[in-house]
């Protein structure tokens, strides 16, 4: 008896790894450069510490905020259609049955066929075929506000960990130099994971992060020295 064959498909990865590829970064970017923003206005590296750690917890916290808002709000709408779709279907059968084979029409079926499929799918579930078919809405895309919060808390909590880590070490007259390498190359290695996983270039996806990357430590440093105190 042949093996059933499952096939992976990158899409299944796609709601933890946007969660967790953009905390990791943002944890990154945003701790490295305030520290560097702080250095740069000629702050203690006491100073810098804590303006590291502060960033480490509100960011996490903030993180997770506001994933949680934000895909709770796409939980809510999809919710909000298939209730629409759940009335539309006890109100108008048929009506329902002749949408869902005009689309299957429009996606190049015959129109008996369409209709076949149609009749088959929504015999089986109809509110699901409706929901994958007509509003897009899927198991495996479906909004998890829990599973993205505590994904983008966590991944940005290791990705500031890291520069922050990297300021702790360092000497206090190489701390800006040894910090903006060390996140740069953090950055490169994640853009290039990130593009790994989702099947995309890996030289792409770690000169993209690179690139904003420097330019917010650049700007954010500039700042820094621009407005900061005079010894």
């Amino acid at each position: 008896m042949a093996r059933r064959h499952k096939e992976q498909h990158r899409t299944e990865r796609v709601g933890w790894l946007r969660a967790a590829v953009l905390g990791a970064n943002d944890g990154i970017l945003s701790t490295s450069s305030l520290v560097l923003g702080v250095a740069a206005a000629q702050g203690t590296h006491r100073s810098v510490m804590v303006a590291g750690i502060a960033a480490l917890f509100a960011g996490a916290m903030s993180m997770a905020a506001g994933e949680y808002v934000s895909v709770h709000s796409q939980a809510d709408t999809e919710a909000a259609d298939l209730a629409i779709e759940r009335r539309e279907l006890k109100e108008d059968d048929l009506g329902e049955h002749k949408e869902l084979a005009g689309i299957y029409v429009a996606r190049g079926l015959d129109p008996s066929l369409a209709k076949q499929v149609a009749q088959q799918l929504m015999a089986h579930d109809a509110l699901d075929a409706h929901a994958r078919d007509e509003l897009g809405i899927s198991t495996t895309l479906a909004a998890r506000p829990i599973q993205a919060a505590l994904s983008s808390a966590a991944s940005f909590t290791v990705g500031a960990a890291l520069p922050l880590v990297a300021a702790i070490v360092a000497p206090q007259t190489l701390l800006i130099p040894i910090v903006a390498v060390s996140s740069l190359l953090f950055l490169a290695v994640l853009g290039a994971w990130a593009a790994s996983a989702g099947g995309a270039s890996l030289i792409k996806g770690a000169l993209r992060v690179t690139f904003w990357g420097a330019l917010a430590m650049i700007v954010t440093a500039g700042a820094g020295a621009l407005f900061g105190a005079t010894p």
